[in-house]
């Protein structure tokens, strides 16, 4: 039906016959000439419709903007002051010979060219919305980078293979969406949170190198860069170590990035532990890009008079530390109120201040606080020390739980960053992270509960921490963050029935809770399993990165709401009686 796509109709096709199919993008009626701009998912082309032809003259006339046409023309120079340099087909237009209808369209609900729309009505008309030029890049761009990392994984020897959706409910992570079976009266499927066991039945099984690009589905609470169905790459390897599983997957990004943005990432990534990423940054996915750190202060305010450092300094889990802000003295008392409320979110009772006006003077002279009377003078110059403050500076301190300070100050930090230009440069900065901790305590539960999942292996040397000390145990697992995101992480897991039910024993799993959920698992490790780790990205996440979209929402065609519903479709919705009775249910609550 059609010889070219409207946007790669260029000056190389003056002189050339054309039929181009798409839609109305904007009609513009100049008296004797009417002009439509003509759209496809490649750009625009201006079409001419002069009325020396009165039958395609007279249908010009009808159209309105997203009609569905199919035009043929002569493509021609356009005149001198109307050319576009930012588009491909900006230097030529059409002169129409023929017009066709080949459907008309309802007033849309919206401009496609209206930059504030609400995101309700957007999802609301989410076809409509998709034609919007920024939506058509974004999903290009997505499509450009799964190809990427598909290209790529085949050429390393990664072998493509599809794992159930429909599995067993294994819940140690994030809540199942289950699915009832008809035929199993009383059952249940769940939707897999990730292919985790099937991936390392792969390795059992002897496939050596294995990769999909998959939906995964988990039943939680959403943000905007969670969905209850996600898109997963999800990639595992025999007989390779940490070492051997990062260096292919840093290759795997640089060519990613090269490939669908033009971006040169860093090689090679840098590393942190754990441990000095929660004290430096007060995160486990640090934006390198902010040049803020936090600094431990925690023994030089055990004895101050001050109690709110002093008395989270002596417990056993508290932590008191300084964020230094570099001309921070110039901060407003409002600009400072503000803050203090916005650590409250992550459950900061205040946030105490010093404003350096001369770092040499350790006095209410030169450190202006309310809180510098409280503080010995050995602390105060241990302070200015150890975060190096200079005049014009400003601290601002966090003292908790070592939790809270961690989460406040580091969300701090890098609003802080990005506000104040605090700022090194760089546009896009990977990190991999590493050495977790295998076990966190679950306070509600009174219970170890697997940091990653309970199938990461722990370090060699930490084996007997599983019985006598869990809580210092670490894993041999990585995380790969970016600009404060975290893009996936994997980890080397357990290849030894012995091991896997030590791990199981720590998270307080029994025997026979072990056989019941994970019997299969532990059959197979029994049956020559070899060693294996492996990695998952989430592939909206990255995209979102790529397009500097501010939600996952905007580089998924069709994506829930943070209700988890789908404004275009109403789903969830009831579904008949009929239904319900075939899948042995009977609601116990009646949707209001």
């Amino acid at each position: 039906m059609r010889t070219h796509y409207c946007g790669h109709v260029n000056s190389s096709h003056i002189g050339h016959e054309v039929i181009l199919c798409g839609w109305a993008h904007r009609r513009r009626d100049h008296g004797g000439v009417i002009f439509i701009d003509l759209r496809d998912r490649e750009g625009i082309a201006q079409l001419v419709c002069d009325p020396d032809r009165p039958e395609m003259f007279k249908i010009a006339e009808s159209i309105r903007n997203e009609f569905c046409l199919k035009v043929s023309g002569r493509v021609r120079v356009r005149p001198e002051g109307t050319k576009n340099p930012n588009m491909e087909s900006g230097e030529v237009e059409i002169l129409c010979r023929e017009i066709e209808v080949l459907n008309a369209s309802a007033t849309p609900p919206f401009q496609l060219d209206d930059d504030n729309l609400s995101e309700t009505v957007r999802l609301q008309h989410r076809v409509i919305d998709l034609r919007r030029p920024q939506m058509q890049r974004n999903l290009k761009l997505r499509f450009k980078a799964a190809r990427a990392f598909r290209r790529f994984l085949d050429d390393a020897g990664f072998i493509d293979i599809e794992t159930p959706m429909l599995t067993k409910s294994t819940p140690e992570g994030a809540r199942d969406y289950l699915v009832p079976s008809r035929v199993n009266a009383g059952q249940f499927y769940a939707l897999p949170q990730s292919p985790q066991l099937f991936k390392q039945l792969l390795m059992v099984a002897g496939f050596d190198r294995y990769y999909q690009i998959t939906k995964c589905f988990r039943d939680e609470d959403l943000r905007a860069d969670r969905q209850p169905e996600f898109t997963q790459v999800d990639i595992e390897a025999s007989f390779l170590d940490e070492a051997g599983i990062t260096a292919i997957v840093e290759e795997l990004f640089r060519h990613v990035f090269k490939e669908t943005i033009g971006v040169e990432l860093p090689d090679p990534f840098p590393r942190l532990t754990y441990a000095e990423a929660m004290r430096r940054f007060g995160s486990d996915k640090p934006d390198l890009r902010v040049t803020l750190e936090l600094t431990d202060i925690t023994d030089v305010v055990k004895d101050v008079a001050f109690k709110v450092f002093s008395a989270p300094a002596n417990s056993e889990n508290g932590r008191v530390a300084a964020l230094r802000i570099p001309g921070g003295a110039a901060l407003t008392r409002g600009e400072i109120d503000e803050y203090t409320r916005f650590v409250g979110i992550y459950g900061a009772k205040g946030l105490a201040y010093i404003k350096v006006n001369d770092a040499t003077q350790l006095n209410d002279a030169g450190l202006q606080s309310p809180i510098v009377k409280n503080l010995h003078e050995a602390a105060l110059k241990a302070i200015v020390e150890r975060t190096g403050a200079q005049n014009g500076d400003l601290i601002f301190f966090g003292a908790d739980k070592a939790g809270v300070v961690a989460d406040a100050l580091g969300a701090l930090r890098v609003r802080i960053g990005h506000e104040k230009s605090c700022l090194s440069g760089e546009k896009w900065a990977p990190l991999w992270v590493v050495d977790f901790p295998m076990f966190e305590y679950d306070e509600e539960a009174k219970r170890w509960v697997a940091r990653h999942h309970p199938f990461t292996s722990p370090k060699d040397e930490h084996l007997p921490l599983l019985a006598s000390d869990p809580g210092k145990c670490l894993a041999k697992a990585y995380d790969l963050a970016m600009n404060g995101w975290e893009l996936g992480g994997g980890s080397i897991r357990i290849h030894r029935a012995d091991v896997q039910k030590q791990v199981f024993s720590a998270l307080g799993i029994g025997e026979e809770e072990a056989k019941l959920k994970f019997g299969f698992l532990l059959d197979a490790l029994n049956c020559g399993a070899p060693p294996h780790g492996g990695v998952a990205f989430g592939l909206d996440r990255i995209v979102a990165m790529m397009t500097g979209a501010e939600s996952i929402r905007d580089v998924i065609a069709f994506p829930k709401t943070q209700r988890a519903q789908c404004l275009l479709t109403d789903a969830p919705s009831e579904v008949s009686e009929k239904q319900l009775r075939e899948l042995h249910i009977r609601p116990a609550l009646k949707a209001q």
